[in-house]
């Protein structure tokens, strides 16, 4: 039976505009079959537009999964994160709450933060190794950490079957 969505990557970066020209280099670190996750909210939409269409050639070009976050649907995407749309879907989710809702609203795999302290979000309060592995103990579906993640801090989390791992600053340095 065919698939309706491309293999789920175990490798993610998920792009933030505090990366600036560092993206071109994350983008070419990564492994080919990762996925990318497109935010850049903050932009207007016809620079939003442009970029992806930047990142969408690369993505193309390299053989990663592009994903896109936000109500706009944008040409070369994949799929899309935190959204239903065609294609691939990941979700965003903070608690076992969040997790099950996804679930029922039909995501393929679940990004599950912030496990470790982050220069994205400093001062939250982490799930840490525990409380990640309760969160996501018997889920039916593949789980990507997310939140001060790198592959050191990926290995860790081995014991709890996560799928994969997504970042921003592990692709940038």
């Amino acid at each position: 039976m065919p698939t309706r969505h491309p293999p789920i990557p175990r490798l993610w970066l998920m792009t933030d505009p505090r990366l600036g020209e560092a993206l071109w280099e994350a983008l070419a670190r990564l492994p080919r079959g990762s996925g990318v996750i497109f935010r850049h909210y903050q932009l207007p939409n016809a620079e939003r537009r442009a970029l992806f269409a930047c990142v969408a050639k690369i993505a193309r070009r390299r053989g990663l999964v592009l994903l896109r976050a936000g109500a706009t649907p944008m040409r070369g995407e994949r799929g899309t994160h935190g959204a239903r749309g065609r294609g691939l879907t990941t979700w965003p989710v903070h608690s076992r709450r969040q997790a099950m809702a996804a679930i029922r609203a039909g995501a393929d795999a679940l990004l599950v933060s912030p496990v470790f302290p982050t220069r994205s979000h400093p001062g939250v309060r982490v799930l840490g190794p525990v409380r990640f592995g309760m969160l996501v103990r018997g889920l039916p579906i593949p789980i990507i950490a997310l939140g001060g993640m790198d592959a050191r801090n990926a290995r860790r989390l081995v014991p709890f079957g996560i799928h994969g791992w997504a970042a921003i600053d592990a692709w940038a340095r």
